[in-house]
């Protein structure tokens, strides 16, 4: 039996295009990027026959690895996005499972104070939040860093929300055979959220990745900067050179490009299940 072939129409093929074009639009600046980081110093990159245009090499990868902390900058990111994560998911799943399983007077008020703080920019934290670190003796530190981003009001938004969906029957069953809060919360909620868990895990460890203007702040210490700020640090010897700087930004940009494409169907998958459009 022949399998039917779906309709070639003029809607689905001018979709193709315009998807197919928005992906070219996001590789090319990629795979300038990894060209221009293999070609020798001083090498023309901004003419396309020149650029792909032999030679090639991978000194600029040695010269940035003996003139740049480039790997205290990476350990530093790493850990920093890591512990992030690890807290927030916890913290947020704790919050979430309270908020919707666990009957309190002033429940729903304590929850939209945390929704509130969707609505407010990091930009007006800071002053408060750096005056706050210096009196704790905690500035040039990773708990500086690691410290404020675990407050995340919409990973308790996404898991409350995923959580609400949870049948009744299951949380009753398990009261019935004596199981605690603690241990219905574990046992039950978090093997089931595991894919919005994964999702908001990876946006954390992102977001942490690429934060900037926190860590410029609240870090001076050339040693405990991360890769965002102690790139561009190392590049500002390099005005009028594209090729070095193009490498550093390779080696900074491979964890988090790594993480992304090895967890995109939990992204995916996160995202449909907890409903946000």
């Amino acid at each position: 039996m022949n399998a039917v072939r779906p309709r070639v129409t003029l809607g689905r093929i001018l979709l193709y295009i315009f998807s197919y074009s928005f992906v070219l639009i996001w590789l090319i600046p990629m795979l300038w990027m990894v060209i221009t980081a293999i070609k020798p110093d001083g090498s023309p990159v901004t003419v396309l026959t020149e650029l792909i245009k032999p030679p090639f090499t991978m000194d600029n990868y040695q010269y940035v690895s003996e003139n740049a902390s480039i790997w205290r900058w990476t350990w530093n990111s790493v850990y920093i996005a890591v512990v992030t994560t690890a807290l927030t998911l916890l913290l947020t799943s704790m919050a979430a499972f309270a908020l919707s399983r666990i009957p309190f007077k002033g429940s729903k008020l304590v929850f939209w104070i945390i929704i509130a703080g969707l609505m407010v920019p990091t930009e007006a934290t800071i002053i408060p939040l750096f005056l706050m670190m210096v009196d704790s003796g905690l500035v040039n530190s990773y708990s500086s860093i690691i410290f404020p981003s675990i407050a995340a009001p919409l990973g308790v938004l996404i898991l409350k929300q995923f959580y609400d969906g949870i049948p009744k029957e299951l949380v009753e069953a398990a009261e019935m055979d004596g199981a605690s809060k603690l241990r219905i919360w574990w046992s039950i909620f978090l093997p089931l959220s595991r894919s919005s868990m994964a999702a908001l895990g990876i946006f954390t460890f992102i977001s942490s990745w690429n934060n900037f203007l926190w860590p410029f702040l609240a870090i001076s210490d050339e040693k405990m900067m991360t890769l965002p700020i102690g790139i561009p640090l190392f590049q500002s010897g390099y005005a009028a050179e594209l090729t070095i700087p193009m490498a550093a930004n390779m080696l900074a940009s491979l964890p988090a490009l790594l993480v992304f494409i090895l967890f995109q169907k939990h992204i995916i998958k996160g995202i449909t299940m907890t409903g946000i459009k």
